[in-house]
């Protein structure tokens, strides 16, 4: 099975995973909806429905006899301050709730929001008793302030306390309706209540008198309408027993008196024993409808929750079980062309000074194996954005493909840096001699910022094949901590020295410099880099270290004439001859092992894929001599990079 038959599959394989863990997630999510509605329902009626409810009946309390003492102009009297007392408990435990933070109620923020809200108009309450206590506040007013608390109260009760879609969400909605209708019921409490109190029923409580028990009996219909059967049944014993009978005869007799005049045949004895068993009554129905109708719901939520738990979890362990098949069956394609393909090419023993750090075992052939796939990734990558660079069609598309090609440059730097710290040598070689200036700019080409880096003109030497993927990343390196540790507004200088002993490669940056300690521990590091690692804080100078080892280089640092720092690479004249102007020498070609019919033929031309990677930078006051470059330069370009260019 050939490669890309491989990739395919993955490809396919990766799209259904996908779209099995995208039907598992959906079918997740509705099946948990439900349950999150249950115990969200069962949070609310456990933390904020029955504090609700004994607020209400507190506050229902408090108004009839807040109003019968703001009538009769009496100083308050024991039970309405044990009223007050009622409400202020049912108050404490709703802040409670708003203040507290419940997992379970994730999802209802807009019914936290309402308790807010009614928390502080209970915080407003006082206002309103310390005027009825000191006289300044009429009948109406007091009513008024209460009124509108409770209608916050009941605004509490939202879509939030009934499960999607469900009998207990109908069921819920009718048992607020009747604790509703019990509220009008109350109101007209009060009312006939102020009015026995001051012996008189006036035109316009009278009028409001007809309002509110011509909607209270058409709210307590509406409500009964939507309870369930059994309930309904509960509730028409309840209207036509003998409480509600005089509760009826009364409002009658309330009803068809004059205006203005005091009502007949209503004590306040008989109001106080028919509206308190109506009410009562109204009471017991809204408690035991309530109670009945969650147990009505036990049973389906136990299907709901075992649906919920089929669904999400051995759901998760199916897709786990298909994924982790699908994974070994990729790997098991992965790993077949990888064992029979004879363009790998094997490990080599790694140098003395990079030996200590080189894995062993099954682990150290399975990273080298990885690492030389990627590698190959990256050069067809490579050698396709070559060609739509070559296609271009437009300035913006062209820099982006740059950007691209500069970018996937950069991961394999560090893929074949990898290979190298493995102590394997990476596929890209080269065989003859490569231009020293070829591999300065190559190793510029791998590094961020490229564009600050100056690299002289005149480099008269040539780099042995075998050392040319070393030396670039080794430069690469010292080119990138120049970078790194200079202002962003200066430039880094590359340029090369005749030596004695060969050549010499400076890279000058016009950084801060380094202190005296930090200075001598990098120059220890590069003589004799530590087996087991880098030091904090060396990484990359570790890298450079053990790269200039393998391939036979010296590396030192000392302060620069600007006060930054240089990095001197040492060459040694096994590495480096001579250049003259002979055709061909301008540049030489990787030595590839991808595809293996390469290594049987001659390089290709200088503007082949196989050149080093290069980039431009335009720009910079030339300037140097003949034996040593100056470090003031410019990057001359050659054909491949001014193609390249955007």
């Amino acid at each position: 099975m050939t490669r890309n038959e491989v990739r395919l599959i993955r490809l396919r394989l990766v799209v259904l995973a996908a779209v099995l863990v995208s039907l598992w997630s959906y079918a997740a999510y509705v099946a948990s909806q439900d349950a999150m509605d249950l115990l969200r329902v069962r949070a609310l009626a456990d933390t904020l429905g029955q504090p609700v409810d004994r607020l209400i009946l507190g506050l229902q309390t408090e108004r009839r006899l807040t109003a019968e003492t703001v009538t009769r102009a009496a100083p308050v009297a024991a039970p309405l301050v044990e009223a007050r007392q009622g409400t202020d408990r049912a108050t404490a435990e709703i802040r409670e709730f708003a203040d507290g933070r419940d997992l379970r109620l994730l999802s209802a923020g807009d019914v936290r929001d309402r308790a807010g809200e009614l928390v502080r108009r209970l915080d407003g309450l006082s206002t309103i008793r310390a005027r009825v206590d000191a006289g300044g506040l009429d009948v109406a007013k007091a009513v008024d302030g209460y009124d509108q608390v409770i209608d916050v109260a009941f605004r509490v009760y939202g879509p939030e306390w009934g499960a999607y879609e469900s009998t207990l969400a109908a069921d819920t909605r009718a048992v607020i309706a009747l604790a509703r209708a019990r509220e009008l019921l109350a109101r007209e409490d009060t009312l006939v209540s102020t009015a026995l109190s001051t012996g008189r029923l006036g035109a316009d409580e009278r009028r409001r008198l007809t309002e509110l028990v011509s909607s209270q009996r058409y709210a307590r219909g509406e409500a009964a309408a939507g309870l369930p059967a059994d309930d309904q049944g509960e509730y028409q014993r309840l209207v036509g027993g003998p409480d509600f009978a005089n509760l009826l005869a009364l409002e009658d007799l309330l009803l068809s008196g004059d205006a203005g005049t005091a009502p007949t045949g209503v004590t306040v004895q008989a109001w106080r024993a028919a509206v308190d068993a109506s009410l009562g009554a109204l009471q017991t129905l809204v408690t035991t409808t309530a109670r009945s109708s969650a147990e009505r719901a036990a049973p389906g939520a136990a299907v709901v929750i075992a649906r919920t738990g089929a669904v999400v979890g051995l759901g998760l362990i199916v897709v786990l079980v298909l994924l982790l098949g699908w994974v070994n069956t990729v790997r098991r394609l992965t790993d077949a062309p990888t064992r029979t393909d004879n363009d790998t090419p094997a490990p080599v023993p790694a140098p003395s000074g990079a030996g200590g750090t080189t894995p062993v075992g099954g682990d150290h052939d399975l990273f080298l194996r990885l690492t030389r796939r990627n590698q190959a990734l990256l050069r067809d990558q490579l050698n396709l954005l070559d060609g739509m660079q070559r296609r271009e069609r437009s300035a913006e598309e062209t820099g982006e493909l740059f950007q691209l090609d500069h970018l996937t440059t950069r991961v394999r730097r560090n893929v074949e840096k990898l290979i190298a710290l493995a102590g394997a040598t990476p596929a890209r070689r080269w065989r003859r001699p490569v231009p020293l200036l070829d591999v300065a700019r190559g190793a510029v080409a791998e590094v961020p910022d490229y564009h600050r880096v100056l690299i002289a003109p005149h480099w008269p030497w040539s780099l042995a094949g075998p050392a040319v993927t070393d030396v670039v990343h080794l430069l690469s390196e010292l080119i990138e901590n120049a970078l790194a540790h200079s202002a962003s507004d200066t430039t880094v200088r590359v340029s090369g020295e005749h030596r004695p002993q060969g050549c010499a490669v400076l890279v000058v940056d016009d950084g801060s410099g380094l202190d005296a300690s930090t200075l001598a521990e990098a120059n220890h590091l590069f003589d004799s880099p530590p087996p087991d690692g880098p030091p904090p804080g060396f990484a990359g100078l570790y890298a450079a270290a053990v790269l200039a080892d393998r391939c036979g280089a010296r590396v030192s640092l000392r302060p620069s004439q600007r006060g930054g720092t240089a990095a001197i690479v040492l060459l040694p004249a096994a590495l480096v001859t001579p250049r003259g102007d002979a055709p061909g020498a301008a540049t030489a070609a990787p030595d590839t092992a991808y595809p293996p019919t390469r290594d049987a033929v001659d390089p290709p031309a200088p503007n082949g894929d196989g050149a080093l990677p290069t980039r431009v930078r335009h720009g910079g006051p030339p300037g140097f001599g003949n034996d040593r470059t100056s470090l003031d330069t410019v990057e001359i370009p050659i054909a491949r990079t001014a193609r390249r260019h955007p």
